[in-house]
């Protein structure tokens, strides 16, 4: 397996410091985030998962902590929207050029807008998805914002 992907370039190109984290991705895992947290011995609310979204039918990003739930209401308001909505999985797919669960923020095939809950600031590095099943990074919260060119919201139910 390739420790190398378009989010981890893209990186690299900003010059952003990050470290790699693989680990043993389980495909049947009743919830992803959950069990990577656990693979790597990560607290899960320092592991934030990658979702594709639509907000007024228009995609976008949404990174929050592994163990929370977005509030769609929250969300749309975030991008100033009046609904918003998961993204079915074969858009998020096409759309990010990533296969759900290695779905990562940065170096996606579109750039979409993005948005990171605000607990992100509570920790020295968060864990996100590098960019393929199996593979998470860790870097400063700062950077990860600043690397999708996103912004902090509340954004938990």
């Amino acid at each position: 397996m390739s420790h190398t992907t378009q989010g981890t370039l893209h990186l690299q190109k900003l010059g952003i410091a990050f470290a790699l984290h693989p680990y043993a991705y389980d495909p049947d895992a009743p919830r992803v985030g959950l069990q990577a947290a656990e693979a790597l011995g990560v607290d899960p609310a320092q592991l934030f998962k990658t979702l594709m979204a639509e907000v007024d039918g228009k995609p976008v990003c949404v990174v929050v902590p592994s163990d929370m739930e977005v509030s769609m209401k929250k969300l749309a308001a975030c991008f100033a929207g009046k609904s918003a909505a998961m993204m079915k999985v074969p858009d998020a797919e096409r759309l990010t050029g990533y296969k759900v669960g290695g779905i990562g923020p940065y170096g996606q095939k579109r750039k979409v807008p993005t948005a990171f809950d605000e607990t992100l600031e509570l920790f020295d590095a968060v864990y996100i998805n590098a960019g393929q099943r199996g593979l998470l990074l860790s870097l400063a919260p700062a950077d990860a914002v600043r690397a999708a060119e996103g912004k902090l919201a509340d954004l938990t139910a």
